[in-house]
């Protein structure tokens, strides 16, 4: 047993010092999906019949094959800002010939820690051969508060709403002071709350802020958002929104589900699921949902490591478990996001993680990875890790993984190149080549 873990882990190695070369164009073949087939059955044909068994288990579900390309949606620097927060919606039949269009949602992320403008957008209707902006949306800007508070809305993803042919943008409520400071005001009422925005592909237009209503029993909610979260729609048209919420000040955050209704233009309150928690490394945020299969897969953010769970009805879930990979080894993902990719016949997590040769990166953010995930099992399939987008030399922020049509999927990201980590970011490119670029990553299935 012990020869054919070593085989596969010797493998992995190498597939994977091969995926972090450094380089804006990162491909992978059918010949390296079949090399990873013929190693894992290479270690069948050595290992004991007892292993053989656990590996035909293990090789359920059958892997799916992807390629990557990382490509450059846009290229800045300045030393006043960098680009963050990319993520993408398509938009079916808005594009050329018939094809989708694709907005990406972004904004600037200023000198200040968490301080962000208000919202721009980019769109290309030929699936990323070119593109139109970024361009300052109007009715998204900041907004004043009174008493020189600023308020604004981060953390956001687009997605579409086919009844009601408008892309939702959901996002979370943050206010600072002139100074960009937000954690002196977060004791005030409605300091946190789930905004959202749509936009009408024919007309061109977006609608301003509005913020979810969301009953306060006990004080609970008084401070609820939906941060960087993934969320879903249902075949009735209504929502399934992922929030992290602070039941009392300064105290862990956790995370629920929330069912909503929404019309095209307001999202409404209905119910929410299971209220999960976890002691220590400020509880749960960041949760992002996905439906594979008839049942619902939840990935969640803790400062010490990544955590899972699944449902049948996206509301309630098992106990939450760490993220590993396969051979039981801890995944390596922690205080940061990870999201989904959802195939017709496979389920993927795209994440950071240690172990990359990345301890130079503040908390190994780059580069960005993609890999199966066993859906029994709740784990990541190892063999099949790959580099979506490099590492530069600066860690990557927070990015966003969607479908496009049904053989592609975007995941997006910005370089965090900033004067708050580097006086002269900004100014010169990275030494190892971060240059504020947006990145998409596209993924094809095989």
């Amino acid at each position: 047993m012990a020869c054919g873990l070593l085989g596969i882990e010797l493998f992995g190695v190498g597939l994977r010092g091969m995926a972090m070369m450094e380089s804006s164009q990162l491909t992978y073949t059918r010949r390296d999906w079949l090399r990873a087939a013929a190693a894992l059955a290479s270690v069948h044909a050595l290992s004991p019949p007892g292993f053989a068994r656990q590996a035909a288990t293990a090789a359920n579900p059958p892997l799916v094959g992807f390629d990557v390309r990382a490509e450059v949606a846009h290229q800045q620097l300045d030393p006043e800002f960098c680009w963050f927060h990319p993520r993408v919606a398509a938009l079916p039949g808005y594009g050329r010939d018939g094809q989708p269009a694709v907005v990406m949602t972004l904004l600037k992320h200023l000198v200040a820690d968490d301080h962000y403008s208000g919202l721009y957008f980019m769109r290309t209707d030929d699936l990323g051969a070119t593109w139109v902006g970024p361009t300052e949306i109007p009715e998204l800007a900041w907004r004043s508060g009174g008493d020189g508070i600023t308020i604004a809305v981060a953390d956001v993803t687009p997605g579409w709403h086919a009844p009601s042919a408008r892309m939702l943008a959901i996002g979370a409520k943050i206010l600072y002071t002139a100074t960009g400071n937000f954690t002196s005001l977060e004791q005030l009422p409605r300091s946190y709350e789930t905004s959202y925005a749509t936009y009408d592909p024919q007309a061109n237009s977006w609608s301003t802020w509005r913020e979810l209503e969301v009953p306060e029993t006990d004080g609970k909610f008084r401070r609820v958002g939906c941060g960087c979260s993934q969320w879903l729609v249902q075949s009735d048209g209504t929502l399934l929104v992922p929030v992290a919420f602070q039941p009392e000040l300064g105290g862990d955050y956790q995370a629920t589900i929330l069912h909503c209704a929404f019309d095209g233009r307001t999202m409404q309150y209905l119910r929410h699921g299971d209220e999960l928690a976890l002691v220590g490394g400020r509880g749960f945020a960041e949760p992002s949902l996905v439906s594979f299969r008839g049942r619902y897969y939840l990935t969640l953010r803790n400062d010490a490591r990544g955590y899972v769970t699944v449902g049948d009805d996206g509301l309630h879930f098992e106990p939450v478990r760490p993220w590993t990979f396969d051979d039981g080894e801890d995944l390596g993902s922690y205080n940061t996001q990870a999201h989904w990719l959802a195939h017709g016949e496979g389920l993927f997590l795209t994440y950071t993680r240690r172990g990359a040769d990345n301890d130079h990166i503040p908390r190994n953010r780059a580069p960005l990875f993609m890999a199966q995930v066993d859906p029994e099992r709740l784990q990541v399939i190892r063999a099949t890790e790959k580099v979506v987008l490099p590492e530069r030399g600066v860690m990557l922020g927070n990015f966003g993984a969607a479908a496009v049509t049904s053989g592609e999927a975007w995941v997006t990201d910005a370089e965090f190149i900033s004067r708050l980590v580097d006086p002269l970011a900004g100014t010169r490119p990275h030494p190892r080549g971060a240059d504020g670029t947006v990145w998409l990553g596209r993924v094809t299935w095989q």
